[in-house]
């Protein structure tokens, strides 16, 4: 019996660093998600000339979850049409982020940007899309690298944390 519940520590807590690992993985993943969908926006926007609520739905359509749910989202709060579109981006940003891996930091990065979304012409808004692009990629860039240092460690401590409580309680 006791060989079992070392074997259940030891698989529970290494099942916690891979979740913790998954989830440094997942951030780069999501950063990389939300710079292709301002790029698509970028484009139905200023070249496409659409409408930002049919721009979020396509939007939406090309991105994966978690980022789509939040353009998906966005579109329908703004569709609905009691609210500003600032006031839209922000609320579906908070209504998705617990769903997603981003840092507070890049959380305020797509706020400052909801803020300006929708209040400026085409060229201007490319403008402001370009310098959001610009202050993700350097987000991801610290992200790749947190998780090129700290994945493969936290496997390794879920691991070997759960081996220190077997060989404490043994």
């Amino acid at each position: 019996m006791k060989w079992f519940g070392a074997i259940l520590i030891i698989a529970a807590t290494t099942w916690i660093g891979f979740v913790a690992a998954k989830r440094l993985r997942e951030r780069t993943s999501q950063l990389r998600q939300i710079k292709v969908a301002l790029q698509s926006l970028e484009a139905e926007i200023v070249y496409g000339l659409t409408p930002l609520t049919e721009a979020a739905a396509k939007v939406a359509d090309h991105v994966a979850e978690p980022v789509s749910t939040f353009f998906r989202t966005f579109g329908e709060i703004l569709l609905e049409g009691q609210k500003g579109v600032s006031e839209s981006w922000n609320e579906s940003l908070n209504k998705t982020k617990q769903a997603t891996c981003l840092e507070k930091s890049e959380i305020e990065i797509l706020k400052q940007f909801g803020a300006t979304l929708g209040q400026h012409d085409r060229e201007h808004q490319q403008k402001q899309i370009k310098l959001t692009l610009l202050h993700l990629e350097r987000e991801e860039a610290e992200a790749r690298e947190e998780q090129l240092r700290y994945e493969k460690m936290m496997k390794s401590l879920g691991f070997l944390a759960g081996l220190l409580v077997v060989i404490l309680l043994l």
